[in-house]
């Protein structure tokens, strides 16, 4: 059953590779907004996967575990996409919802390594970086963003949208978590409030309910780099507020396969029994919670 409303709407800014202990220092007025209005909880990368980008995307777009979806790395080869979609496509292709997807990292978006994640959106579009430098993918965020603000003001009808920013884990892996790193922090919350600003913008914005969810798929250890089991780099964070999503009301345990299920639920569609998601609207009453203790939240504020 589809009870989605004319109104509803949805958009996921992915900010890859944000350490979440780091934030409280940090001049990011946008997503301390988000978590005013909502919440900012950690999210720990659960045991089977891989503190890695593409599984962690792959779970956090699709709502289900990399035993499901079959990406264990960041190539994407041997991926049950086509049983598991990401939720731009699911919605595009099942629901009738209008949708978009837009990055720089091309296995996201492109057939290549295994790829695409984002198999197909409404609209798609990706951006090659120039090189492989740091630099060059500050410049690969900044036309991201002015796409996504071009696709938010152009598609009256969108009800759905993902935005991944890379410029940040790039930081960490050419220059480690320095200031250059905290500096690219800064950067990507500018460009969230850029898209804040495009959604206010929208023509019909006054008549609309945006849910906005900001995630970030894992850390990275102090000289830079992921992949391991350490504190830093299985800790992530979700912040999200709209509708259902009162200020303060942290989740008590949050997963990434989450972030998939609440886009369906504040879009008004039931998920499909069939589709077996493993994660649950941030929301929902009846939250489960798979082993041990669920994780401390703590909610970030302006005041750093």
């Amino acid at each position: 059953m589809n009870t989605a409303t004319d109104t509803a709407r949805v958009l996921v800014i992915g900010i890859d590779g944000v350490r979440l202990d780091l934030l409280p220092a940090l001049d990011t007025p946008h997503l301390d907004g988000i978590a005013r209005a909502g919440f900012l909880a950690p999210v720990q990368v659960d045991d089977e996967t891989p503190t890695m980008s593409g599984p962690c995307w792959t779970t956090i777009v699709t709502g289900v575990g990399v035993a499901k979806h079959g990406v264990w790395a960041n190539r994407f080869d041997g991926n049950r996409l086509d049983l598991f979609p990401d939720f731009t496509t699911r919605l595009a292709a099942e629901c009738g919802r209008r949708t978009f997807a837009v990055g720089g990292w091309a296995p996201l978006f492109l057939a290549r390594q295994g790829g695409p994640l984002f198999v197909a959106p409404t609209r798609l579009g990706y951006v090659a970086p120039r090189e492989d430098t740091p630099e060059a993918w500050e410049e690969v965020d900044e036309r991201v963003t002015a796409d996504a603000e071009h696709l938010l003001g152009l598609d009256e009808e969108l009800h759905a949208g993902f935005v991944y920013l890379g410029a940040v884990d790039e930081t960490a892996h050419f220059l480690g978590c320095g200031e250059e790193y905290r500096r690219s922090i800064e950067a990507a919350d500018r460009r969230l409030g850029r898209l804040l600003a495009a959604v206010r913008a929208r023509p019909g914005h006054a008549a609309e309910q945006w849910t906005i969810i900001v995630v970030t798929d894992h850390g990275h250890r102090d000289e830079g780099g992921h992949g391991g089991r350490s504190e830093l780099e299985r800790t992530a964070w979700i912040a999200a507020s709209g509708p259902g999503l009162p200020p303060g009301a942290v989740p008590p345990a949050l997963h990434h396969t989450d972030v998939a299920a609440h886009v369906y639920t504040a879009l008004g569609i039931p998920p499909d029994p069939h589709w077996t998601l493993d994660g649950t609207a941030f929301h929902s009453p009846h939250r489960r919670h798979v082993g041990g203790n669920p994780p401390e939240h703590r909610k970030l504020t302006a005041d750093h």
